[in-house]
């Protein structure tokens, strides 16, 4: 057992040992099923907090020699699994977190002679008894023991991408780090597994990169890791239940980034806080910074200020996501700097409809943050009179609500406002405040025809009526209630029973004015009650 050549399985009993430990073990299946194959390169790249370095030092508990992680392993999943005994414990182990070597280094040559020597202290104290052609030679050692003992290896490296992060600027550097990296592991005998992890995919240079032999899993496409990524609504529901959690409230806070039809996943670090302090609370800050954020929507990029604002309100933008160069630095649009913002975590992103949103009540906050620090005080005074405005609703304040609806467009003027999409976000960011009470759902399904937004309460605040709002375009606010009634929108929510607001809101061009009406009604099983005084 060395420092870095297997390494003891102390960090990962450390995990076991946590209150909430949830299984991640059945990435070691997939991890048996490439081992020693063309599958064997494993670039897994994911925001902080989601657990990457946690599933890292498990695979090095299971691999690693000289060590017996068997007990570690008894109750897990992977120990159902026919491959279980096969690997366990099998392999020589060089376990490197990258972040280390350039935290005690002046530079990236540095670095890289720190990381060798440390290595080769270790590879040598283990087999001590080989005659070595260059006992300062890296990857001739190791293929030195490979061709004596037979012996292959599993690599596992922990924040692969720091380089990238911390010498974002140096070009030069970075090849180094990258040429490294190519000779340490590409088409080499003596390596089993090669498994990377960091925030961002492996960096592109041009048409070719140095690390082409690696299967990339991002957050842009998981593949068969997505139910690795972090917690899965299974797991989160089984934590809300031990912990005695309001799982839609767990949702609406920590939930949002969706891997096709199958998996939603949660911020694991997120939701163990929650279920720890029994607080719904913003978790996101205390292992980052708003101004990372404020630094990327401040970019100026056309059409960057608006996606962001369109996201704030609760929209979804469509990006290309293939032109990013997986680095911090590279943008030639504000794609990239979405795209970018994916991998950090602050945005999610959509595989099937190419589109990404912001994820959670939780990121959000942390976007509301970084638009006042960045001076956008007119989406600040949105958000800011939004709880005004929502007040102004449930008394069926039709004037204040006009008023404040119009408030809110003359501070979102800057988007382009020619249609009733483009008043829905004015609309929905307006109402920013009625997300702490409501699910908000735009163009809610109704049998015929869709209602542009429903306000649902969540179960906590039964009290609260729905709201359905309507919107029209140099027509009448009162043609959109008739709209509401004619389209039977109200059946579309049989299944609720509370009192309920019908908002028709129209803009007229000529005039430049929001008018608005707004009527109450009660819904009691699959039937509606109209008429004043259900003590909205």
């Amino acid at each position: 057992m060395g420092v870095y050549l297997n390494p003891s399985n102390r960090k990962f009993q450390n995990s076991l040992n946590s209150k909430i430990y949830v299984d991640k073990s059945g990435l070691i299946e997939y991890t048996n099923s490439v081992i020693n194959t063309r599958q064997q390169y494993i670039c897994v790249s994911r925001p902080r907090r989601f657990g990457k370095s946690m599933a890292a030092e498990m695979l090095a508990a299971y691999y690693g020699k000289g060590i017996d992680s068997e007990k570690l392993f008894q109750n897990l999943k992977i120990a159902q699994s026919p491959q279980f005994l096969q690997n366990l414990n099998q392999y020589d182990v060089i376990f490197l977190n990258m972040q280390e070597f350039l935290s005690n280094s002046n530079g990236i040559d540095e670095m890289l002679d720190l990381l060798r020597k440390s290595i080769l202290w270790d590879l040598m104290e283990e087999y001590s008894d080989i005659h070595y052609f260059d006992r300062g030679n890296l990857t001739r050692t190791l293929k030195d023991i490979y061709a004596k003992k037979g012996n292959s290896f599993v690599i596992i490296i922990d924040e692969w991408d720091c380089i990238f992060r911390f010498s974002r600027y140096s070009k030069e550097e970075q090849e180094k780090y990258l040429d490294f990296l190519r000779d340490f592991l590409k088409d080499k005998e003596y390596v089993a597994l090669a498994y990377m992890t960091g925030i961002l995919p492996i960096k592109k240079y041009g048409t070719h990169s140095a690390l082409n032999m690696f299967d990339e899993f991002s957050m842009t496409n998981p593949g068969p890791l997505a139910e690795f990524v972090g917690f899965t609504s299974e797991e989160v529901e089984n934590l809300c239940r031990e912990f005695g959690m309001d799982y839609e409230e767990i949702k609406r806070w920590y939930d949002g980034y969706h891997f096709g039809k199958d998996y939603d996943v949660y911020s694991p670090r997120s939701v163990v806080s929650a279920m720890l302090s029994g607080k719904y609370d913003n978790y996101w800050n205390q292992t980052e910074t708003f101004e990372a954020l404020k630094i990327y929507i401040e970019m100026n990029f056309e059409g960057l200020k608006d996606a962001v604002i369109e996201m704030l309100a609760g929209g979804k933008k469509k990006i290309d996501i293939r032109h990013f160069t997986n680095d911090m630095t590279t943008f030639h649009g504000y794609e990239d700097v979405l795209t970018l913002l994916v991998h950090l975590g602050y945005l999610g992103y959509d595989f099937e409809r190419k589109e990404v949103s912001i994820p959670n009540s939780e990121i959000a906050d942390e976007y509301v943050t970084a638009v006042k620090a960045a001076g956008w005080g007119e989406i600040v005074k949105s958000v800011q009179e939004s709880a005004a405005l929502l007040q102004a609703t449930w008394e069926m304040r039709e004037d204040v609500v006009a008023e404040k609806i119009a408030e809110a467009h003359l501070e979102t003027a800057h988007l382009q406002y020619n249609d009733e999409n483009a008043l829905s976000y004015t609309i929905d960011l307006a109402y920013y405040s009625a997300r702490q009470f409501y699910t908000l759902i735009r163009e809610f399904p109704t049998g015929k025809g869709f209602a542009d937004i429903v306000f649902l309460p969540r179960k906590k605040y039964a009290d609260k009526p729905a709201i359905i709002v309507e919107l029209k375009w140099d027509e009448s606010a009162d043609g959109a209630i008739r709209q509401i009634e004619k389209k039977e929108y109200i059946q579309a929510l049989k299944e609720y029973s509370g009192n309920l607001l019908l908002v028709g809101v129209n803009y007229n061009k000529k005039s430049r004015k929001h008018e608005c009406r707004i009527t109450e009604c009660r819904m009691e099983g699959k039937k509606m009650k109209t008429g004043p005084g259900f003590g909205l």
